[in-house]
């Protein structure tokens, strides 16, 4: 399936009914006095978050969407049927943001959560709202006020708890195929992840974290070169991010070079999203002599001034030291669980 992760609509709330002018005219009352109901409000246009969405795709082919006027007022003092309401389905991680001024409107991070984007217009009043003393026989009614209107711009960012940061080729894609069931394409080729993958990691029993294949990063991403802003909206969310690089390039690119490339990008693009926990894992290790390893991984940490910030040495094509690093990011999910519950109980 094709990942769409922004797409832009137009919203239409209903207009309220008009009231309605009208008088009683029964048998013996031949000048009845006013009975003109009011009308009914114009329905609202909700966004909801849909566990069972995972993409904005469904925008492309149906951009305007429009709540149900409210029915006109009715003699004896019937008020309009209101309009129904419009209701808008979008996966869970969804951001709603006005076009027209770029304010965010809601955010929508949990199941059947529900957000007002459009305001349908108040029913106006019947003419049996101005009958008075001096006026018995009132022909003044107000129309219905219209509904709001506004144009809408979805992005969906992924809800993940541990994104994977890297170069194109790096083995990010073979790396979420070796901890989970999800199943990426993989080749020998930049770019293969065009879009965000999701996998589901078990780490024991009823211990699990969702971690996100995300696509490369080149430099000047956050200018919108490459995949650009695509790639760093997706890790916005995520509490982790580890940092898969290439420490055995068929290009003899430097890694600390790419590594230092990242860091820039993701520094320009939101700097409190440089400051989250990223952990450095040696990619393809298994393409090393095993005599060199030691020197060749110590030599990548020593120039990056990595410090006592956690690192591994692994190959995802063969899997080893991918064991290790997820048993160690449920450590860190679980404490980061725990913090924040006991921050929501505070």
């Amino acid at each position: 399936m094709k990942f769409v992760d922004e797409a832009e609509i137009e919203v239409h709330a209903g207009a309220g009914g008009n009231g309605a002018i009208s008088f009683r005219r029964e048998k013996f009352i031949p000048l009845g006095g006013p009975d003109g109901g009011n009308g009914g409000d114009g329905g609202n246009v909700y966004v909801i978050a849909d566990i069972n969405l995972n993409t904005l795709i469904d925008f492309r082919h149906q951009r305007k969407f429009a709540a149900q006027r409210g029915q006109n007022g009715m003699g004896r003092q019937m008020t309009g049927c209101n309009g129904e309401h419009t209701e808008i389905r979008v996966p869970i991680g969804t951001v709603v943001i006005n076009v027209g001024t770029d304010e965010v409107i809601g955010d929508l991070v949990r199941d059947g959560q529900r957000l007002l984007v459009a305001k349908g217009g108040h029913g106006g009043a019947g003419n049996v709202n101005f009958k008075t003393s001096t006026n018995r026989s009132p022909t003044k009614s107000v129309p219905g006020t219209p509904g709001e209107e506004r144009e809408i711009r979805f992005e969906l960012k992924l809800l993940a708890d541990v994104g994977l940061l890297g170069f194109p080729n790096a083995g990010k894609s073979t790396f979420i195929r070796a901890v989970s069931a999800a199943t990426p394409k993989v080749a020998d080729y930049p770019f293969t992840t065009l879009y965000p993958n999701l996998g589901v990691v078990s780490v024991g029993r009823e211990k699990s974290f969702v971690i996100a294949d995300i696509p490369g990063v080149i430099e000047g991403a956050a200018e919108g070169a490459g995949l650009g802003i695509q790639f760093l909206k997706h890790v916005s969310r995520t509490s982790l991010l580890l940092h898969v690089v290439d420490i055995a390039p068929l290009d003899d690119t430097d890694p600390v070079a790419q590594v230092k490339i990242i860091e820039r990008e993701l520094k320009k693009f939101d700097a409190a999203l440089a400051k989250r926990p990223r952990w450095l894992l040696l990619n393809k290790i298994d393409m090393i002599p095993e005599e060199e390893r030691e020197a060749r991984v110590q030599d990548i940490i020593k120039r990056l001034r990595w410090g006592k910030k956690p690192w591994f040495a692994i190959s995802a094509y063969s899997g080893e030291g991918a064991e290790l690093v997820c048993r160690k990011a449920m450590a860190f999910i679980d404490a980061e669980r725990r913090a924040a519950a006991e921050s929501a109980d505070a």
